[in-house]
């Protein structure tokens, strides 16, 4: 057994020192020294490498948890593609179901609720947009928190119940309550943890994600006033409520099944708001411009139906104004989302609202069948590219870690002008006893937006 003086174990120990961490020079580590036998090797590896793997390798780089997880977005594969299947989903139920009110409009308003002024009724409507977006600063930071499953399900379950209580309705409070405040909560509860659960699976290609769960919103903003307007005179306002409430069983069930958070939640400081996002210029002008445009956004496909039968369009036919509307919006989304990854979103929002307050501006003046179909088609393509994005820009202007929090300021705040929107063109079609007031107003509006940005 070859024994080792206290200055050649001395130098073994600086020899693996040296191997371990290199220079701060960036020179290579010292050759072994020719004092050092085979054996003295054998007898540091044996006592002195538990000593030597406490220190980090060179490569390996130490950073905070969310940067690793931004950084590792996985941009496609089945799982996320399923994400965005489940999204789609989403809002189906949503935003599909809500964009469909132009049918009740102008349903209620010749039947159901034929005493009711016009401008009440769209009361129900945009409580309802507005509550879509609404509870977003509350849903927005519990899913920060990791309540993402059980906020779902509630809210699905909510929306589903609602459905068939509407079945139920006969005044119009009752209609109020169930389909204006209860269906809005239940929306509300979906959309914004809807949005958040698509930035953890992509990054590169989120602008044409979010436009793929947009196309959602088409399909079901299609498909259920289609089947309103066949089932309405074949089985009543009661059994086609209920087979709504049937369709959102089935497609709520499917989202829940396939909806799920990727990245872990992450405790940030602070309650439901982040005062300090609106120091961020590009933020705060982002929010006052999107209230801005959500005054007027949705004032079209809310009375094209009522305008419909006013220029002697067939009501059997005008049923279909506020489906052909939505269906082109699905295109929109879809052009909007592949367009965005390559120019970004702001870039295809702003020229797109500008055309849509154009077609505001025009809408009245459209006096025949053609007229009110091309502007219906123009409207609902341009205004599709702009709900589309909506989030998008939102998840670039700050942290990962509290998008549900930042989404949820900018979508409360967008709501107030939601709410008020429908019923303060409803109050001017009113007083002027036309609809040219009313496009001028939905127009104005949505341009002034733009401007603002």
């Amino acid at each position: 057994m070859t024994i080792m003086t206290t200055t050649q174990h001395d130098s073994i120990r600086q020899h693996a020192r040296d191997r371990q961490m290199p220079s701060v020079h960036g020179s290579e580590p010292e050759p072994k020294s020719s004092l050092t036998s085979t054996a003295d090797e054998k007898h540091f590896s044996e006592k002195d490498t538990s000593e030597a793997q406490v220190l980090p390798p060179k490569d390996i780089v130490c950073t905070p948890p969310e940067q690793d997880h931004d950084g590792d977005f996985p941009d496609g594969g089945t799982r996320a593609w399923l994400i965005v299947v489940g999204a789609m989903c989403s809002t189906f139920s949503t935003f599909g179901y809500v964009n469909s009110w132009g049918i009740f409009q102008g349903y209620y308003q010749e039947t159901l609720l034929s005493s009711t002024p016009p401008s009440n009724i769209a009361w129900i409507g945009s409580i309802q947009y507005s509550l879509v977006f609404l509870p977003a600063l509350i849903v927005g930071r519990f899913f920060d928190l990791g309540y993402f499953r059980v906020l779902y399900a509630g809210a699905s379950a909510t929306i589903v119940i609602a459905t068939f209580l509407i079945a139920q309705c006969t005044q119009y409070w009752h209609f109020l309550l169930c389909q204006g405040i209860m269906v809005g909560l239940g929306a509300g509860g979906i959309f914004c943890p809807t949005s958040a659960v698509v930035t953890h699976w992509f990054k590169k290609r989120r602008g044409f994600a979010f436009g793929m769960v947009a196309v959602g919103s088409s399909i079901g903003g299609t498909v259920l006033p289609i089947v309103a307007k066949n089932l309405l005179p074949r089985v009543g306002f009661q059994w086609t409520i209920r087979i709504f409430g049937f369709i959102l069983l089935c497609v709520l069930g499917v989202s829940n099944i396939l909806l799920r958070r990727r990245l872990p939640p992450v405790k940030v400081k602070g309650g439901l708001l982040n005062l300090a996002a609106f120091k961020d210029l590009a933020y705060t002008v982002y929010c006052l411009s999107a209230f801005t445009i959500f005054l007027g956004i949705y004032t079209l496909l809310t009375y094209v139906s009522v305008t419909a039968t006013r220029i002697g369009i067939p009501p059997d036919f005008a049923f279909y104004f506020v489906a052909i509307g939505n269906a082109s919006s699905l295109f929109g989304r879809f052009a909007a989302g592949s367009l965005s990854d390559m120019i970004g979103p702001m870039n295809v929002m702003i020229p797109f609202t500008t055309f849509a307050a154009v077609v505001a501006y025009c809408w009245p003046f459209a006096e025949t069948k053609t007229a009110l179909i091309v502007v219906t088609v123009i409207y609902g393509f341009n205004s599709g590219a702009y709900v589309a994005l909506l989030s998008n820009p939102i998840m670039e202007m700050g942290s990962t870690s509290d998008i549900g929090r930042r989404t949820g300021m900018c979508m409360s705040i967008l709501a107030l002008g939601a709410l008020a929107g429908p019923p303060i063109a409803g109050a001017i079609n009113t007083a002027t006893g036309g609809f040219k007031a009313v496009g001028y107003y939905a127009g104005g509006y949505r341009n002034h937006g733009f401007n603002e940005r």
